[in-house]
């Protein structure tokens, strides 16, 4: 039976309904979301950065550091910056084309997010298990190819999607109870049957996830046999250390996500203020997390950092004062009727 409150025209506008059930915290929210997302693009700057402007860093670690953090960024900011805009000023409104660049965006760098965390457990398998021949692997051409390969996997599993949310007929109802435009938040308002939209996303979810999950898992396993077959102690630990950051990553990423996932999909009974705060977490959280992590973890950048500080702190106080000076009394006072 046909419904009398659909229509074959898809919405000009839709209304993001925000954090349903919390609107008296708005304010709350918003400024511990605004430090958060400060916090993350400040991070994620500083360790671009840092990597671009020290030589010594450009090792294929670091490039993939970079391309991290780069997808960091991007992820944070598609989605939270209007939903910053929903909890200061109540600006619920999105076009539906932004709705839907914002939905692609979206699913696209978390894509790109599983594949870099796979290319970083390749890249500590290789130093782990095959140090010397580090660099004859890892070279620039194969880190290129990577890059292009994330991107490119991430492109086509994501362009079908707004094209397959634009052929189905919508209500009239246009509200999106969410704060941000989600693949799954976006087809319950179709009018239609949205299975095949369902399927789509569930078989990209598994295939990603369950996919990138055995690469890394295989690599650890391997990382792991080439540890312990090490002779002492010391070496065992440092080569686990190496890996402690990229292992932060992996959790803070994948756990939330799946966790996301089984409670939209399960939690029925789960207010819905839940869910989206979840959702939120998940995407607000890798971001945050990852360049506070390889900060700390990772003794090339914290040393680096620490004499960018360092030399920064001199110049300030005496060396400063001491080049001013140097420099008035290094060299003579130029007289061009001066004869030598």
């Amino acid at each position: 039976m046909s419904q009398p409150n659909s229509t074959n025209v898809f919405p000009a506008l839709f209304i993001l309904q925000g954090i349903p059930g919390l609107e008296h915290a708005y304010l709350y929210m918003a400024f511990g979301f605004t430090l958060v997302y400060i916090t993350s693009v400040i991070g994620n700057f500083t360790l671009l950065f840092i990597i671009k402007i020290d030589r010594s860093l450009h090792e294929p670690m670091y490039l993939f550091l970079c391309m991290l953090s780069f997808n960091d960024l991007v992820l944070s900011s598609s989605t939270t910056p209007k939903m910053l805009g929903i909890l200061w000023f109540n600006s619920k409104e999105i076009y539906s084309e932004a709705c839907l660049t914002q939905l692609f965006f979206l699913h696209s760098f978390c894509i790109m997010e599983s594949a870099l965390l796979v290319a970083m457990a390749f890249d500590r398998y290789v130093a782990i298990c095959n140090p010397l021949r580090y660099t004859s692997i890892l070279t620039k051409w194969l880190i290129t190819k990577i890059g292009l390969l994330t991107v490119s996997r991430a492109v086509l599993l994501m362009s079908p999607l707004p094209f397959l949310i634009k052929r189905l007929p919508f209500c009239s109802v246009n509200v999106i109870h969410h704060s941000y435009c989600e693949h799954m938040a976006v087809i319950k308002l179709a009018c239609a049957d949205t299975t095949f939209n369902n399927i789509y996303g569930i078989v990209v979810v598994f295939f990603i996830v369950g996919l990138d999950l055995i690469f890394i898992v295989w690599s650890y396993v391997l990382i792991l046999r080439a540890v312990f077959r090490l002779a002492s102690r010391e070496a065992r630990c440092k080569s686990l250390g190496t890996c402690a950051s990229h292992v932060c990553a992996i959790l803070v990423f994948y756990i939330p996500g799946v966790l996301t996932s089984i409670v939209h999909r399960f939690g029925k009974n789960v207010p819905i203020h839940i869910h989206i705060l979840l959702a939120n977490v998940y995407l607000m959280l890798p971001p945050l997390i990852d360049p506070i992590v390889y900060g700390v973890k990772t003794k090339q950048i914290r040393n680096r950092i620490r004499s960018v500080f360092n030399i920064d702190f001199i110049c300030s106080n005496s060396v400063c004062s001491n080049m001013a000076i140097s420099h008035s009394t290094q060299l003579p006072d130029f007289n061009p009727e001066r004869k030598i």
